[in-house]
């Protein structure tokens, strides 16, 4: 659970509020009181409607969580934004003409993108998020996972690709 903590200052001094002040729409007053709270946008925002303690009118207001943006480093030292688009289009290939639902690789990267994000390290390179891909695709098709790994691992002939399989044939 994240809490958001807005921080006033009055005077001399910081004062630590879990609540936002939020100015009417209507007649400007800075005083409002929430009245209702529920999650929106399948969890990711937060709704609240508000009465104005001064005009008696109903608001409503979203509060959403700001996410820093998360940079990847490449194997060239480059670095750019991450995309999750991206990271599907990867899996989707090596998911090719096999029975692994769209929606399993959505959620694969909806995972990989939370795991990164809670790290709070801003810049990831590349070597991590192909093991977290792989670490997923193991668990959801063992051709997929071969795929992707002969890929990302970059395998140069028949042995590195054969020690791959071995290991995985082991871990079973």
């Amino acid at each position: 659970m994240i809490l958001c903590v807005i921080i006033y200052q009055t005077g001399d001094f910081n004062l630590e509020r879990t609540d936002a002040v939020m100015k009417c729409p209507y007649c400007a007053d800075l005083e409002s009181k929430v009245v209702d709270s529920r999650p929106a946008d399948e969890g990711t925002s937060i709704r609240r409607r508000r009465e104005c303690l001064s005009c008696r009118k109903r608001f409503t207001t979203y509060e959403i969580m700001e996410s820093l943006p998360l940079m990847v480093i490449k194997r060239d030292g480059s670095r750019q934004a991450f995309d999750k688009n991206k990271l599907l289009g990867s899996m989707l290939k090596a998911c090719e003409k096999r029975s692994v639902p769209i929606s399993t690789l959505e959620r694969l990267a909806g995972e990989i993108e939370q795991v990164l994000q809670n790290e709070m390290e801003r810049e990831v390179p590349t070597t991590e998020i192909g093991e977290l891909v792989m670490e997923r695709l193991k668990d959801v098709d063992e051709v997929s996972y071969v795929r992707f790994a002969s890929v990302y691992r970059q395998f140069k002939d028949i042995n590195t690709f054969m020690a791959e399989l071995t290991k995985l044939l082991e871990e079973k």
